[in-house]
């Protein structure tokens, strides 16, 4: 019984190993279909917003601690013409909050309340982004101050 046992389990191994095919041929088999991989590059106006997100969330700490403002950031002005995500276009309606945003962001540092000033930008951000862009929404709303 034992020699039955071991004779079938190499004839079962000899004859698993002695395939047609050879190495190559299954390593080909095995490949995937290469597809180059095309790296995400954020446009010019996301990067920015991204950059003005940030210097927001530092001006609401420095509103909170009643730390000095400092002065309104010039880089923000390059929203009047950075480019836009491939599929999305300026338009009149993005060119006039555009300039609701720039006047509110620079009302902060001259307000005699800066956290209402504040409070107004981010209304005005919230204002364009329910039409242009509703993605940013729920991260935007964490920026006021109450």
């Amino acid at each position: 019984m034992k020699k039955l046992v071991t004779v079938l389990a190499f004839s079962i191994l000899f004859l698993s190993c002695n395939s047609n095919t050879s190495e190559k041929e299954k390593e080909a088999s095995c490949e995937k279909p290469k597809e180059e991989f095309q790296m995400y590059e954020i446009s010019e106006m996301a990067g920015l917003m991204e950059q003005m997100y940030v210097e927001n969330k530092r001006l609401r700490d420095r509103i909170i601690a009643k730390d000095t403002l400092g002065t309104f950031p010039e880089y923000f002005l390059k929203i009047e013409k950075a480019t836009f995500t491939k599929g999305k276009e300026r338009d009149a309606f993005f060119n006039e909050h555009a300039q609701l945003f720039l006047k509110a962001q620079s009302e902060i540092y001259t307000a005699k309340d800066s956290k209402v000033a504040y409070n107004a930008m981010v209304d005005q951000c919230i204002a364009c982004h329910e039409v242009k862009c509703g993605g940013p929404i729920m991260r935007i709303k964490k920026l006021y101050i109450k």
